[in-house]
């Protein structure tokens, strides 16, 4: 299909995935570049390289043919997914006077609470008995990294389907 005969909803589609491609791969190699000496490197290096990938695999159409309904639902499976089991990741902070900070959520921290105390012991039941927060960007951000782990999944099982193809139509010798 050309150009002209692709309907509104397609080149408004086609906009949108080459606009979201071209700002999640220069997102995610500035990711990779700003978080070189990150306390956790390769954490931060999967997060950029996820998200370089995911933007160039959208700004390639002609490259990698995406079926429509499912990578939709493998993006929203995987955003919704993978945020929630990465909420399963807990990490525990002391700092300061006495400060705990207990976090949910990967590779992004979207859930917290913590508690102030005159000792350690203290910080920690304080933070026990408060309230859980969401971080709404990063929950976002956690969403967004793991929808495109689902482009990915959907991108690499179209390429390796495109090869079996391309095996058995060969000729035999």
């Amino acid at each position: 299909m050309n150009e002209t005969n692709m309907t509104a909803r397609q080149q408004v589609g086609g906009v949108a995935r080459g606009s979201l491609g071209a700002v999640s791969l220069v997102g995610g190699l500035t990711w990779i570049l700003l978080n070189l000496d990150a306390p956790r490197p390769v954490q931060e290096m999967l997060v950029g390289v996820v998200l370089a990938a995911g933007g160039l695999v959208l700004l390639m159409p002609h490259r990698v043919a995406l079926p429509g309904r499912a990578t939709a639902a493998a993006t929203a499976g995987a955003a919704v997914g993978g945020t929630l089991a990465g909420g399963l990741v807990t990490g525990v902070s002391v700092g300061g006077a006495f400060a705990y900070l207990v976090s949910r959520g990967w590779p992004f921290a979207w859930l917290s609470r913590g508690g102030v105390g005159d000792d350690r012991a203290a910080a920690e039941e304080a933070a026990n008995r408060a309230n859980w927060h969401i971080d709404a960007v990063n929950l976002v951000a956690d969403l967004y990294f793991w929808a495109f782990a689902g482009l990915l999944v959907v991108a690499a099982a179209v390429v390796i389907r495109r090869a079996g193809a391309r095996r058995e139509a060969a000729p035999q010798s």
